[in-house]
């Protein structure tokens, strides 16, 4: 599947409608919001359980904040729930970078994400994760597709790492003199990147 030609095709009709866009970092966020910004009327949902610790979580959180409001893009929080993620997790903590651990925190993400979409009346739902060199976006995505079935709201398929939308994040950052993490998120990717 290319999910680009698909996004595209999807919103070449669908100027103004509502997105509700997951985020996991202000950085992976600015090339998507630059992407999208023209065809529909965004909102960033900051759900983001598995960053540890939480002191990395405010840092995160605050950078996205910040970037939002230099874009005039409207903000959705949650709280810190990082005992949703563990719990989720639970049995797959050895699990190296990209694996089952990884896949079960994207399904965390993407489902509070469908429903809060849903909840609120969003047109589409999406998520930034897709924008890393370092997530399978075929994996992501087929996440999205099952969510959109099970919430009956629409998913938007996405590859944002391509046509550059990887390096077009880190212009973007520098431009906005945001705070670039060196690791995903959780403890353990930060263990797997220490080692």
């Amino acid at each position: 599947m290319n999910y680009n030609e698909e996004m595209k095709e999807i919103i070449k009709n669908k100027k103004g409608d509502r997105l509700l866009m997951h985020s996991c970092c202000a950085p992976c966020s600015s090339s998507v919001i630059e992407r999208l910004k023209n065809d529909f009327e965004i909102t960033v949902l900051f759900y983001n359980p598995n960053i540890e610790p939480k002191e990395e979580y405010i840092k995160r959180k605050n950078e996205q904040i910040k970037l939002l409001d230099k874009l005039n893009i409207k903000y959705l929080d949650t709280d810190y729930l990082n005992e949703e993620f563990r719990e989720k997790i639970k049995g797959f903590e050895k699990e190296k970078e990209g694996g089952k651990r990884c896949t079960l925190c994207y399904g965390l993400r993407l489902s509070k994400t469908g429903k809060v979409a849903k909840e609120k009346n969003f047109d589409y739902f999406t998520t930034t994760l897709t924008v890393s060199p370092y997530k399978n976006s075929k994996t992501i995505n087929l996440i999205g597709l099952n969510i959109e079935k099970k919430e009956n709201i629409k998913y938007l398929v996405s590859d944002f790492k391509k046509e550059d939308g990887y390096k077009k994040s880190i212009e973007l950052s520098s431009i906005y003199n945001l705070y670039r993490q060196d690791y995903c998120g959780c403890h353990f990717s930060k263990g797997e990147r220490n080692e």
